[in-house]
């Protein structure tokens, strides 16, 4: 895949932020945003297993996807504490996906500060996210289009990001929001998904405190180096077109592909895998 170096400054003005990212759609890493919160200092998993540590979350793996799964369901629970350990001890799969642990402890509120970046950012959704060692994000891109404020604490983590421009090369799932599975994109099967070959991205690791600006409707693998976790600050679409595409995701889409896995069972999910195939390589023999 041909992939570039995500650009990075140190602290930006929100009208240049605007101007140079935002209303171009070009994604940055902002490497110095979080420095005077309490947080950048404060947010280690240390931490939050001291103020968090007796709640029961939600975790996943990297399963693939079963007919039998709600959508986003999770595949088991822990106590906060005791995954904490489980990261700080070895590699593990598990991860907290879109959680909203701030609902349950409030006082982490007070930890970060809402950027004044230019962006209306929803107050009800700063959502966390936590990994192991090695453990890996699915393909996939949000299912409400929003531009994403994504910043990452204790360690390093590696993104790798598409615009929406790629989704004809991606192995895009129909009525999902994912592609195949069974790609490994870090290190593809070009033979296989010939298609990735075609694919422009970008890619950047993040490290304590930096902030990476996801605009809407990309792409994104996430893959943790050390354990750690990131918090999510969004902003609804801007562009009328992708605010539609998002109203359709959420009210139709998921919806009629919950129908048909109650209707269809595996049969729905094998023919959705097989029709990003054959999508992809048609649309890789339109642009030959």
């Amino acid at each position: 895949m041909k992939l570039k170096q995500i650009e990075r400054v140190k602290k930006i003005s929100k009208e240049e932020f605007i101007s140079q990212y935002v209303k171009k759609q070009i994604p940055v890493v902002i490497e110095e945003l979080t420095e005077d919160w309490p947080a950048y200092n404060k947010w280690k998993l240390s931490y939050m297993k001291e103020i968090a540590g007796d709640l029961v979350v939600p975790l996943y793996d990297d399963r693939p996807v079963n007919h039998e799964d709600g959508f986003n369901e999770a595949h088991t629970t822990m106590k906060m504490s005791d995954y904490i350990e489980l990261l700080q001890e070895k590699p593990t799969n598990y991860r907290i996906f879109l959680y909203n642990l701030m609902k349950q402890v409030p006082s982490l509120k007070n930890d970060f500060l809402w950027p004044d970046i230019g962006l209306k950012l929803v107050k009800q959704m700063p959502m966390l996210f936590f990994g192991g060692e090695n453990s890996k994000v699915f393909m996939h891109y949000d299912i409400d289009y929003s531009n994403i404020l994504h910043f990452h604490f204790h360690g390093e983590k590696q993104c790798m990001i598409f615009p929406p421009s790629q989704s004809k090369f991606m192995y895009k799932v129909p009525h999902a929001l994912i592609s195949r599975e069974d790609i490994d994109f870090d290190n593809p099967d070009y033979e296989k998904f010939p298609a990735l070959k075609s694919v422009e991205g970008y890619i950047t690791n993040l490290k304590h405190g930096e902030m990476l600006y996801m605009p809407e409707g990309y792409w994104h693998y996430m893959k943790y180096l050390t354990p750690g976790f990131s918090m999510s600050l969004r902003s609804f679409p801007k562009n009328i077109v992708n605010l539609s595409k998002a109203a359709y995701n959420v009210f139709i889409m998921r919806h009629f592909d919950i129908m048909m896995r109650k209707i269809q069972g595996q049969k729905w999910i094998d023919y959705k895998n097989e029709k990003a195939i054959t999508n992809t390589h048609q649309n890789l023999q339109r642009t030959a």
